[in-house]
């Protein structure tokens, strides 16, 4: 996705690469990616296209070109070697001047609507500390940075937004560090702290002998909330989740679904384990499993809907006939002629302006007794009266526990 780009260096020392990646809306607000000590390799590569793909303009600048230019490195036990070769020899002062000349060449760019943040891992963490301390950005994240802690006389000079994520078990950021950044930074109303139990360094590499992709996942959304919040940009996710809905269940038209997400996309039935991760399994399972397998009465009917920076939460009743059999639904289940109406939860997750992800609930036991193929009599479920209890709470509650009458003198 990305090219190479030229920086010059405001010392009049030469120039630098950097390697910029454009979103496909071709402008928005930019980030300098700032690296890890392995130079600009293909992990940084990958993270500014990911972050492209949010809507950003990206630039990764060479930061250690004032050692040896093209600096990339692997994850190797002798890369390892070179890397902290090039992090002892690295002038941090001269670093951040450099960072400040990408930050203009950035906002230079006629792709870049003007605001910029900085995002960093490992070295780049506390660069994009110090890049909030001295340079002009909207917002700064940092990923598990060691040596931050020896900086924070520098603090009260942050200007825009700080998050910082830190590892638990990180042994380049032990406690004691972390307890020192938070005691300093914890109380300001710009900076926000996060710390990932249980996790080490490089947590959020997916290459990582340490990733752990729970708390990648968790880190990525707040870091992308905090970029959307001081800078944009801002999409109306709630339209464009219901466009997709609209292309699934009223249109039924498989390519324009399609086009409504990512290039690899994916799709968890959660009960059932249907869907389909990558463009060419999930155009199969919506074309020949899901689209024209719903019935035709099939009727979504809202009830809440909690918007995010980056995703939706859908509450729902999904109700429709058993009049045919619903592949993604009720598997092998022949049709039954039966009315259901079941509680349906949607988690739908965005990258930019198109859906990276769906993650869809619902009560599988509750469906069951529905359609008639599970006796309810003598096991805690229930049928419609799930849904039923939904849009009226004062029903009963409790009838399933045996042991309610009991307590009700207590």
């Amino acid at each position: 996705m990305g090219t190479s780009i030229d920086i010059k260096a405001a010392d009049g020392s030469g120039s630098f690469s950097g390697y910029l990646a454009i979103p496909a809306s071709g402008s928005g607000p930019g980030i300098v990616l700032l690296q890890e000590i392995f130079g600009v390799n293909g992990t940084i590569r990958e993270i500014a296209d990911y972050y492209a793909e949010e809507g950003y303009v990206v630039l990764a600048p060479d930061l250690f070109w004032r050692q040896e230019a093209g600096v990339e490195l692997d994850y190797t036990a002798e890369d390892w070697q070179r890397a902290f070769g090039f992090y002892q020899g690295f002038d941090q002062d001269r670093g951040i001047e450099d960072i400040a000349a990408a930050i203009a060449a950035l906002r230079s760019r006629p792709e870049c609507s003007g605001q910029v943040g900085a995002l960093g891992f490992c070295l780049g963490a506390r660069l994009a500390y110090l890049t909030a301390c001295r340079c002009d950005v909207d917002v700064a994240v940092g990923y598990y940075g060691m040596g931050i802690e020896n900086h924070l006389d520098e603090a009260a000079s942050i200007r825009g937004r700080l998050v910082l994520h830190f590892a638990e078990q990180d042994e380049y950021c032990p406690a004691a560090a972390r307890q020192d950044i938070e005691a300093a930074l914890d109380q300001r109303d710009n900076v926000e702290l996060y710390r990932y139990p249980g996790v080490d360094h490089a947590f959020a590499r997916p290459r990582s002998e340490h990733y752990h992709k729970p708390s990648a996942l968790m880190a990525h959304q707040r870091s992308v909330a905090a970029f959307r919040q001081a800078m944009g940009p801002h999409y109306d996710l709630s339209a464009l989740w219901d466009k997709h809905c609209e292309y699934e269940f009223s249109t039924r038209n498989v390519d324009d679904t399609m086009a409504t997400m990512v290039a690899e996309p994916y799709v968890n039935h959660i009960p059932t384990l249907t869907g389909g991760v990558g463009y060419r399994e999930l155009y199969r399972f919506y074309k020949h499993h899901f689209v024209d397998s719903n019935p035709d009465d099939t009727t979504l009917i809202p009830l809440s809907r909690t918007v995010g920076a980056t995703q939706i939460v859908d509450e729902l009743l999904f109700c429709f006939t058993h009049d045919r059999e619903i592949d993604w639904l009720l598997p092998g289940i022949a049709p039954t002629g039966n009315y259901v109406e079941i509680p349906l939860v949607a988690i739908v997750k965005f990258r930019g302006d198109k859906l990276y992800h769906e993650h869809i609930y619902w009560d599988q036991a509750s469906l069951l007794v529905q359609v008639g193929v599970l006796d309810p009599a003598g096991l805690p479920v229930a049928g419609r009266e799930t849904a039923a209890k939904l849009l009226d709470e004062t029903l009963p509650s409790n009838a399933l526990m045996p042991t309610w009458a009991d307590s009700a003198n207590r």
